[in-house]
C-alpha cells in the first residue's frame, strides 16, 4: 500500500478516463493509497474524492471496502458538505445497513463536528458491534459531553478494555478525575473476567492522580503496573514522571525519568516541567541544557515550562534570554502562552514598564492570560492604576471571569475603598457571577477529603475547628498576627482575623493533624493562589509542631520546613 502512494502520479495511467476500466480493488486500492498520503501530508495532485469521481466516471460500481477508505478523508468541519454527499452515495449503492460503513460514516460526522448525524447513524444500526459502540464513546466524550458518554457506557450489552479506557479518558478530559479514579476502581473489579487496564488506561488514570494530587492512588498505580509486568515506555514513562512531578514527589519523578531508556521531547519536557513546579529553577536550566546536548530539540510546551521555571525562580536575565533562543536558535515562533510568561517574569520582578513594552511588541492581541499576568505582578507590587487597567481589560475580553470581578475589588478593599469595593461586589451579583471558593484536598489512607472556605459541612466539623482553634493559640503564643489586609471585606478586626482562620487549607491542615501521627508530612491541593496570611501561618506551623507540610497552589508547589518555603516568599 506504500508503495502505491509512492508510486502514484498524475501520469499514471489508470488516472486517465482513457485507461481500460480497472476492478474495483483496484480503485479502492488507490483511494486507500491517496487517503495515507494525505494522513503523512505527502503532496498529491489528487484528493481521494478526485479518485472516487474518476472511478465512477469509468463505470466501475464501488463495494462495501470503497466507502470505508473513502469516508477517512473527510476528517474536520471544512469536509462536512462531502461527507453528506458521500453518504447520498452509500445510501445509492445500498451499503446503508453494513455495519463497517455505517462506523465509518459515525466517525466521519464525529469528525467533522455533527455528534446529531452521528447519532442518528448510530441509533438506525439494529445490533450495533462492540468497536461502534466504543467510536460513539469517544466522540461524545472528546466534545465534552460526558454524560451522553456515560450513558452510552451504561447501556452497552458488553464492555472491553478499550471502552473503559474511552470513558476513564473522558472523563480525566473533561475534569472529572474523582469519577475517572472511581471508574477504574469498578474496572479493577472485573479483573476476575480478564478485562485488564492497558498501558493507555494506566497513563489516563495517573493522569487523574497528578490533577487531584493523589499520590497514594498514583503509587498505587505505578504498583499494579509493575505487578502487570507492563513495559514502561516513553508514554508510560512520560506519564509517571508528570504523576510524581504534580503529587508532590520530585524524587520519584527524578528516578523514573533516570531509569527511562529512549526519551523523547515530551519526556524532557515532563520532567523540567515538573523542576520548574517545585521551584527548581537552576536545576531545570541544567536539565535542559542537558536535553539539547543529547541531541533532543525542544518544543514550544518545553521553552513554556523553562520560562516558567524562571518566573518562579525570578530569573530575569535567564528569561529573556531563553526567550531568545526560542526564536532565534530553534526557529520556534513565540505563542501567547511565551509572551505571558515573559510579562509575567517582568511583572513579579517589579519592572512593570517592561512588562508593559512585551504587550505593545506582541503580534497578536492580548489575552485573558497576558492581562492576569500583569495583573500579578502590578499587585505585587502596588501599582494600583495598572492593576485597575488590567482588571477592565480582563471583564472586557470575559464578562463572566469571576476572579477579575475578585481581583478589582481586592485592589479597592487594599486601599481601603470599600464602597467601590461593594460597587463591583453588587455587579457580580446582578450580572449572576459568583466567585470561585477556596477548595483544599487531601488524601489520607486512600481517601480524598475535601475542604472549602468556612465549611461545616464535614462530619468532624467539631473536632476539625476544635483544633484549628488549638493550633492558632500556639502561633499566637509564638508571635503570630493575621495578615487582616488579606480580608476583603469590610469587617472588624476581629471578624477578618476569624475569616482567615477558615480558609480551605487551614481547614485541612488541621483535619491532617487530627487524622496522623506527628511529625507525619502533610500534603494539600488548592484550587486557588494561597494567601500570604496562610502563607506566613504554614510556615510557622511547620516550625511550631515539627511538620513537613506541602501545599501545590494554582502556580506552583510550597514546600514549608522549619519556618522557611521552598518559594522564598515569592511566588
Amino acid at each position: 500500500m506504500r508503495a502505491a502512494a509512492r508510486l502514484l502520479s498524475s501520469t499514471h495511467p489508470s488516472l486517465h478516463l482513457s485507461h481500460p476500466t480497472p476492478e474495483t480493488f483496484t480503485w479502492n486500492t488507490l483511494i486507500r493509497a491517496h487517503v495515507q498520503a494525505l494522513f503523512r501530508s505527502t503532496a498529491s495532485t489528487h484528493s481521494p474524492i478526485s479518485i472516487f469521481r474518476r472511478m465512477r466516471l469509468h463505470g466501475v460500481v464501488p463495494d462495501f471496502r470503497t466507502f470505508p477508505f473513502l469516508l477517512q478523508s473527510f476528517h474536520s468541519p471544512p469536509h462536512f458538505q462531502s461527507g453528506k454527499q458521500i453518504h447520498g452515495q452509500v445510501l445509492l449503492f445500498g451499503f446503508a445497513n453494513d455495519l463497517f460503513v455505517q462506523s465509518s460514516l459515525i466517525n466521519m460526522y464525529s469528525s467533522c463536528g455533527d455528534l446529531m448525524l452521528a447519532r442518528q447513524v448510530f441509533d438506525e444500526i439494529a445490533q450495533p458491534d462492540l468497536a461502534t459502540w466504543n467510536s460513539m464513546i469517544n466522540v461524545n466524550a472528546k466534545a465534552g459531553l460526558i454524560s451522553v458518554a456515560r450513558n452510552l457506557f451504561d447501556e452497552m450489552p458488553e464492555r472491553n478494555v478499550i471502552s473503559w479506557s474511552c470513558m476513564i479518558n473522558g472523563y480525566v478530559g473533561c475534569g472529572g478525575y474523582k469519577e475517572a479514579l472511581a471508574l477504574f476502581r469498578e474496572m479493577q473489579m472485573l479483573e476476575v473476567n480478564g478485562l485488564r487496564p492497558n498501558a493507555f488506561t494506566s497513563s489516563s488514570v495517573l493522569s487523574a492522580c497528578g490533577r487531584l494530587g493523589a499520590l497514594e492512588h498514583g503509587k498505587w498505580v505505578h504498583a499494579y503496573i509493575d505487578r502487570c509486568g507492563m513495559v514502561i515506555d516513553v508514554v508510560l514513562g512520560t506519564a509517571l514522571v508528570d504523576m510524581y512531578g504534580k503529587c508532590g514527589s520530585i524524587e520519584k519523578a527524578k528516578r523514573v525519568f533516570n531509569d527511562m531508556g529512549d526519551k523523547d521531547v515530551m519526556a524532557w519536557s515532563a520532567m523540567i516541567s515538573a523542576l520548574a513546579l517545585h521551584g527548581h529553577a537552576v536545576e531545570c536550566l541544567e536539565l535542559f541544557a542537558e536535553m539539547t546536548n543529547q541531541g533532543a530539540r525542544p518544543n514550544a510546551i518545553t521553552f513554556l515550562v523553562v520560562l516558567s521555571a524562571c518566573v518562579h525562580g525570578g530569573l530575569v536575565n535567564e528569561g529573556k534570554e531563553y526567550f531568545r533562543r526560542m526564536k532565534e536558535e530553534f526557529g520556534i515562533s513565540p505563542l501567547i502562552q511565551h509572551y505571558g510568561c515573559l510579562v509575567d517574569l517582568y511583572g513579579r520582578a517589579g519592572l512593570i514598564s517592561k512588562a508593559w513594552k512585551v504587550i505593545k511588541s506582541m503580534p497578536m492581541e492580548p489575552d485573558v492570560l497576558i492581562w492576569g499576568a500583569l495583573l500579578g505582578g502590578s499587585r505585587m507590587h502596588g501599582d494600583i492604576e495598572t492593576c485597575e487597567i488590567s482588571v477592565k481589560k480582563i471583564i472586557e475580553l470575559d464578562p463572566a471571569n469571576s476572579g477579575a470581578y475578585v481581583l478589582l475589588s481586592n485592589v479597592y478593599a487594599k486601599m481601603g475603598k470599600w464602597s467601590e469595593t461593594r460597587q463591583v461586589r453588587a455587579l457580580m451579583e446582578v450580572r449572576g457571577i459568583k466567585k470561585v471558593p477556596g477548595c483544599s484536598l487531601v488524601e489520607l489512607g486512600g481517601v480524598l477529603h475535601e475542604f472549602f472556605a468556612g465549611d461545616d459541612s464535614h462530619p468532624e466539623t467539631r473536632e476539625i475547628y476544635m483544633m484549628l482553634d488549638e493550633i492558632m493559640r500556639r502561633l499566637k503564643m509564638q508571635g503570630f498576627v493575621g495578615n487582616t489586609k488579606e480580608v476583603l471585606l469590610d469587617l472588624d478586626e476581629e471578624g477578618k482575623e476569624l475569616a482567615l482562620t477558615l480558609h480551605s487549607e487551614k481547614l485541612a491542615i488541621a483535619f491532617c493533624f487530627l487524622k496522623t501521627s506527628p511529625g507525619t508530612p502533610i500534603r494539600v491541593i488548592k484550587n486557588l493562589r494561597i494567601c500570604g496570611d496562610c502563607h506566613e501561618a504554614l510556615k510557622m506551623i511547620s516550625k511550631e509542631f515539627e511538620r513537613e507540610i506541602v501545599v501545590r497552589d494554582c502556580s506552583r508547589f510550597h514546600r514549608f520546613r522549619n519556618g522557611i518555603c521552598s518559594c522564598r516568599d515569592y511566588w
